[in-house]
């Protein structure tokens, strides 16, 4: 292996550059991870759009990631060089309040990889070995790359204590969006509704397990209420990230109702919250963004028996080479709804 490897710098909004950069040097707890492929995460193009975490530039980004161990760190025993793995990205001190009830995004030390500290749009990634996740043998590269963002479903839906026979409503039917969908037809909710203006992600919504796809988002409101006998939704995941959105939120719960915050909202946006309604009608809002833990070893029990539907996450991949071009080209292909930088072959 050689010192030096090839990586992806954001070096600021809107510009990377592939360069050679050193491997990433170990402690005697960490691993190094040969990274094969890495996904397009939503963060990450609010990083290349500037905005969010644009003081931490230059960085390499990349969080979706799934690899081999190429290398131990010298206290490593429980596990062994060439399993392919995927990886937590939360980082904190693992000792703590937050850490030991698994909300390590509140670890006062909490960094994320490919956000807060390099990450894995690069030939090696190193991480700590607390964090590794085995994966089986036989499971493409391609299909463990999608285990970070269905974590973050489950752990969305555990965070919403979504039950079945309850109606939801999904603001977005992106690629986290649509997860949220299949995320919720395991569960057993239903009707399951998506309010989502782009009639080509409406449609895979749909194919994914959707009851209802509103385009017209005017008609969002009146649609909901006539699915669920007038009273609004049970629980309504915000998956967009904008005020707009979240102020549609509030009006599509039932009283008694739940928003599940999970779309990223700029950092002086807000919404006005109906304390009236709030209090009186017992609604109830929490967030969730990230997946940790546990999750991340549910998500990938959930996708290596199939429970997903991943065809339109792994159908457009890019080499390192090109990433710039990856970037530009998104919003041209609403029906790619991931698109992948390789590292190596497919596998």
């Amino acid at each position: 292996m050689n010192a030096m490897m090839q990586a992806a710098l954001l070096v600021e909004p809107g510009r990377f550059e592939v360069r050679d950069v050193a491997v990433p040097a170990l402690g005697p707890d960490d691993v190094l991870v040969r990274v094969e492929r890495c996904g397009i995460c939503g963060t990450d193009i609010h990083m290349f759009r500037g905005h969010y975490a644009a003081d931490r530039l230059p960085i390499i980004p990349g969080h979706e990631f799934s690899g081999t161990l190429a290398r131990l760190g010298a206290g490593v025993r429980h596990l062994r060089e060439g399993q392919r793995v995927v990886c937590d990205i939360n980082v904190g001190c693992g000792s703590c309040y937050y850490c030991r009830r698994n909300e390590v995004l509140n670890c006062p030390q909490m960094e994320q990889i490919g956000i807060g500290r390099d990450g894995a749009f690069a030939d090696y990634v190193a991480v700590p070995a607390r964090l590794v996740i085995p994966a089986p043998d036989d499971a493409g590269f391609d299909l463990l790359a999608l285990v970070e963002p269905v974590a973050c479903v489950v752990r969305a839906a555990a965070k919403a204590g979504t039950r079945f026979g309850q109606s939801v409503a999904i603001l977005g039917a992106g690629p986290i969006g649509n997860l949220h969908v299949q995320m919720m037809r395991l569960v057993g909710a239903v009707p399951i509704m998506v309010v989502e203006p782009s009639a080509e992600r409406a449609a895979l919504a749909l194919e994914a397990g959707a009851d209802v796809a509103v385009t017209d988002i005017s008609e969002a409101r009146a649609i909901v209420h006539r699915h669920t006998g007038g009273r609004g939704a049970d629980v309504v995941i915000e998956s967009v990230g904008l005020a707009s959105s979240y102020r549609l939120a509030f009006d599509l719960i039932r009283p008694g109702g739940h928003v599940a915050a999970f779309g990223i909202a700029g950092a002086g946006e807000s919404v006005p919250l109906p304390l009236l309604d709030t209090v009186l009608r017992e609604n109830s809002v929490k967030g969730s963004v990230a997946g940790m833990g546990q999750d991340m070893h549910d998500a990938l029990a959930l996708l290596v028996h199939g429970r997903f539907r991943t065809e339109a996450f792994r159908a457009r991949v890019y080499p390192l080479a090109r990433i710039g071009q990856a970037f530009g080209d998104l919003p041209r292909h609403p029906g790619a709804l991931k698109v992948q930088i390789a590292m190596g072959p497919p596998g």
